[in-house]
């Protein structure tokens, strides 16, 4: 059995700074503190550079683009999606709108005839290897902790304002240890 040291990364998506609010609110900061996250993957739509700053006063940051995050230069260097191991364990990192075209689709298809989680859960595991055992997206602004077979799809939910979410403002913690995963959606004040 291998007995590799758990390793707990935090798990930030739609952050909307500040066109939903002006700073990362210390519920989310402390948090992650807490939980001594080695990095922290941000799946998109933080909108303005200095969010990522701010966690990184925590653990380095691993972050992905977001439909809001073309606006700034910063914003339009990051990559769509993501691949990088922690313990053993491979893990996807995307925001899940799939870039423009795949934008403007979802859109039409979310005006005509509503929302669909599954539509996301389907198409996420097309777009990484099939070694990868976590995919960790944003862009919906739900939760979604799903097992796809071996595969855990996890969206902890939006840290800005929330409209869908009742709970709220959330992050998420995902623990990797001896090869298993696990991960926990934690509400935070704003």
């Amino acid at each position: 059995m291998d007995a590799r040291p758990e390793i707990t990364l935090g798990v930030v998506t739609d952050t909307h700074v500040p066109e939903r609010m002006k700073r990362i609110p210390e519920g989310a900061l402390g948090c992650f503190r807490r939980a001594r996250v080695r990095a922290i993957l941000h799946a998109g739509d933080m909108i303005h550079p200095r969010v990522l700053g701010e966690f990184e006063q925590i653990a380095p940051v691993i972050a992905v683009r977001g439909n809001r995050d073309i606006w700034t230069r910063a914003g339009r260097n990051l990559p769509l999606q993501r691949v990088m191991q922690f313990g053993g364990v491979k893990v996807g990192l995307t925001h899940g709108h799939g870039g423009l075209w795949e934008y403007l689709r979802e859109k039409a298809l979310y005006c005509t005839v509503g929302f669909s989680l599954a539509r996301y859960l389907h198409r996420l595991p097309l777009k990484f290897p099939p070694d990868v055992r976590v995919i960790v997206f944003g862009h919906t602004h739900r939760t979604a902790k799903k097992w796809v077979g071996d595969t855990l799809l996890f969206n902890p939910g939006s840290l800005g304002p929330e409209y869908y979410n009742p709970v709220g403002a959330v992050v998420g913690l995902l623990r990797i240890a001896n090869g298993s995963v696990s991960a926990e959606v934690v509400p935070v004040e704003v």
